[in-house]
């Protein structure tokens, strides 16, 4: 199995009903400058309104409107840490997002939600679950992940985070029972042997998943692959039974090589003069000396090749 003919996601979110925007706004040093002014005249003027022997009243109005107008235009700065965003509301309405860092100034009667931006790692518990052939397996995987559009990951799921916990948890059991923990079949992609090739499935579906939600994943690993505790012990006999085949398989066809050199040149060379039968005696104890798993015990003959 190639990594094209993966198995597919499977995976069909709804669309999204509302996303990210830039929020109305200004810088806010100039705001804040300007609303300090403000209260400043609105504090002369009330002075001034209070100490005025009469006809002061007009001045002391005027100037407490400022000063109140001042207050409220100043309860629109709002300040946005690096890595950040404000998400805008008025009257339950979605207004824009603030992303630039520093001071900002929006609309004073609005309400503003912080949401990190920030890279994120989620780590998934160790889960037991099923492979392609049916062993338990114990695994569990690790994503990065960030906020891609504030709007949906604030609106569109309930909590976002916990969100992109069960859907990457989902993805992994997912993943797992799609394919063998070892492959058995020549060309078949197995977990351990090509996790590479599947964290890229698994990294496709866990973004097919949190999409909606606003999230972009950046990278998903393999932190933990093992069989099941039940079946860890049969399973590695198995893996052993399969090395030392694949050795002996090895062995012999490096000694069927030798062997065969060994004949071509002993008749090139004219050495010795072997019928078939000698040829396949020697050929039985060439086979012996190579492909065994001990030391041999040479036996010498003094006598005569037939003896």
């Amino acid at each position: 199995m190639n990594p094209s003919d993966a198995p597919a996601t499977g995976v069909e979110m709804p669309a999204p009903q509302v996303r990210e925007r830039r929020a109305p706004g200004a810088p806010g040093i100039p705001v804040l400058l300007g609303c300090l002014v403000v209260a400043a005249v609105g504090v002369i003027l009330a002075v001034s309104g209070l100490s005025a022997p009469a006809g002061g009243a007009g001045a002391l109005i005027g100037g407490a409107l400022l000063i109140v107008a001042g207050v409220v235009a100043a309860l629109g700065l709002t300040v946005v840490a690096p890595n950040e965003a404000r998400v805008i509301q008025f009257l339950g309405r979605y207004v824009g997002t603030v992303r630039a860092d520093g001071l900002r100034w929006v609309n004073p009667l609005t309400t503003r939600k912080p949401i990190s931006t920030r890279i994120r790692n989620h780590e998934t518990t160790v889960m037991k679950v099923n492979d392609f052939d049916g062993n338990p397996i114990e695994i569990a995987a690790v994503v990065v992940w960030q906020v891609k559009d504030t709007a949906r990951a604030m609106f569109e799921v309930d909590d976002f985070v916990r969100f992109v916990a069960i859907q990457a948890e989902t993805a992994v059991r997912h993943i797992a029972t799609n394919y063998p923990y070892d492959a058995h079949n020549e060309g078949q992609l197995s977990l351990r042997d090509n996790a590479e090739a599947i964290t890229e499935q698994l990294s496709v579906e866990i973004a097919a998943r949190v999409e909606s939600a606003g999230v972009q994943v950046i990278e998903s690993r393999f932190t933990h692959l093992a069989y099941a505790s039940e079946i860890a012990q049969a399973m590695l006999q198995r893996q052993q039974a399969g090395a030392v085949v694949a050795a002996r398989r090895h062995i012999v066809e490096g000694a069927v090589g030798m062997v065969d050199l060994a004949l071509q040149r002993l008749a090139e060379q004219d050495v010795v003069d072997l019928d078939e039968e000698r040829k396949a005696a020697m050929v039985s104890n060439l086979l012996v000396v190579l492909c065994a798993d001990r030391s041999t015990q040479p036996v010498v003959n003094t006598g005569t090749l037939y003896q």
